[in-house]
């Protein structure tokens, strides 16, 4: 790799206009026409016509010739134009990102990008989880769980295109022009960081950003009971954090990383797509590593990872027969690895990876789990009575009984098991949603909808004396 690609890296992650090079000056990243350096030591001519030298291809012989020079470069993280020019000081190199397709030029990008942050900050400062952008729409923040359009006018599709692009680099405006959809992370300084998605659907361009906050909410903060924390103190095993789209998995995992970051001395390597929460380098050294940026693949970087000396292992998704093998395999060979899986219920949970397998795979995948699996989390958010959301967790912790039953293939028993063993710390999910109820932070109506054996659950309630009047609706 030539020194010139981490530079580049770091201008297409930070979505900057262009990278550039002066002599007396650290090298720096121009954005809206303010620069900001990103070395701490001033570049010499010798350096700069070295740092171009080394990309140039067929042009290297008229770099530091003094002629201006201009060029092409495909670098790892994208293609760019690189320009250099002499001067009486010194030399001056300037490297912005290839305009592919109809990526956005000069103030038009600019001025987009400002759209766009203006939009986010709403967003922020709303209180809302995720911004809805659809072609001839007005925007649409989603709060408390709930959809609510802004009074604005709607977005043409041809704007909403240009809004979209000035916040891609070059890798994710082709991937959006070839395949129609595309991921990435944007962060606004100081305000937050936000996963984004664009696509397209019958009227044109349409997009969402969730909120990612930039500080780590501890475990204490999140409500995370002692059984769960005492699982960051594990130096081997499978930990599952599972429940459907946005029900805060993310927000549940880097509380727990952050826990580890916090009390442990080891290497934790995070393999996500996109990067969300950041971590910095606490008592833990943090390696983390964005799939389609960092690395290939999900398999790609945990194969990768085994070789990184590693601890903890954090699997953004375990989406392939392969990822999940290599997952279970690590956490048996020695290491802490956490994943995600979008599953309702512990029961599921497990279930989903066996049957992930071939069948001739199961019954030695069934005696691996059983030996590897130390806790599942099943979580989903509920309304909060008074405003907000608060998270209804399911947990499933591996000891014997759990682990015969997982290895004998008779995991619709595992309900009953955590039912008899709550003293260890096990929950199901319905009991979980009747401890909201009974302390009057969610309406039983509320429970009743996230819970997903809702038979017993209406029951429980009629037991209890809550208002069961909605039943007739149901």
């Amino acid at each position: 790799m030539a020194r010139l690609d981490r530079f580049i890296q770091v201008m297409h992650e930070q979505r900057a206009d262009a990278l550039q090079l002066a002599v007396g000056h650290p090298a720096a990243l121009l954005t809206s026409g303010a620069a900001r350096a990103i070395t701490r030591d001033a570049l010499s001519d010798g350096q700069i016509v070295g740092l171009v030298r080394e990309v140039a291809g067929p042009e290297a012989g008229k770099v530091g010739g003094g002629a201006p020079v201009s060029f092409g470069y495909h670098s790892p993280s994208g293609e760019v134009q690189v320009e250099l020019t002499p001067g009486t000081d010194g030399s001056r190199a300037v490297v912005r990102p290839a305009r592919a397709g109809a990526a956005v030029k000069g103030p038009d990008r600019s001025e987009a990008r400002g759209e766009i942050d203006g939009l986010l900050r709403l967003l922020v400062e709303a209180e809302a989880s995720d911004l809805h952008l659809r072609s001839g729409q007005p925007p649409v923040l989603r709060r408390q769980g709930e959809l609510v359009r802004e009074q604005s006018p709607p977005i043409p599709a041809e704007r909403l295109e240009t809004l979209l692009r000035s916040v891609m680099s070059p890798k994710e405006i082709a991937e959006y022009g070839e395949a129609g959809d595309t991921d990435w992370a944007y962060e606004i300084e100081g305000l937050a960081r936000f996963r984004c998605n664009a696509g397209r659907d019958r009227h044109g361009a349409l997009a969402v950003f969730r909120v990612v906050p930039t500080t780590v909410r501890t475990a204490d903060e999140m409500g995370l009971s002692r059984e769960v924390q005492n699982l960051c103190y594990l130096t081997k095993g499978l930990v599952v954090v599972t429940g459907p789209t946005g029900s805060g998995k993310s927000t549940t995992l880097a509380a727990l990383v952050d826990l580890i970051n916090r009390t442990r001395t080891d290497h934790i390597i995070t393999i996500e797509d996109p990067i969300e929460f950041v971590h910095q380098s606490k008592q833990c050294l943090v390696t983390q590593r964005q799939v389609g940026l960092h690395t290939r693949s999900f398999k790609n970087a945990l194969r990768a990872a085994l070789r990184e000396d590693p601890d903890i292992i954090l699997v953004g998704e375990m989406r392939d027969l392969e990822t999940v093998s290599i997952a279970i395999e690590t956490a048996e060979t020695g290491h802490l690895v956490f994943g995600t899986l979008h599953t309702t219920t512990a029961a599921s949970t497990v279930d989903r990876i066996i049957d992930q397998f071939p069948a001739d795979r199961q019954s030695q995948v069934r005696v691996m789990l059983s030996e590897s699996l130390r806790g599942v989390i099943a979580q989903t958010l509920c309304r909060r009575i008074g405003g907000g959301r608060v998270a209804a967790r399911e947990i499933l912790l591996s000891i014997p009984a759990v682990s015969n039953l997982i290895r004998e293939g008779k995991t619709f028993q595992i309900p009953s098991i955590m039912q008899t063993n709550r003293k260890t710390g096990m929950v199901t999910l319905n009991d979980a949603l009747m401890e909201l109820v009974e302390g009057k932070q969610v309406e039983p109506k509320e429970a009743y909808m996230k819970s997903v054996e809702k038979t017993g659950f209406a029951a429980a309630l009629k037991a209890r004396r809550h208002d069961t009047s909605f039943l007739g609706e149901a």
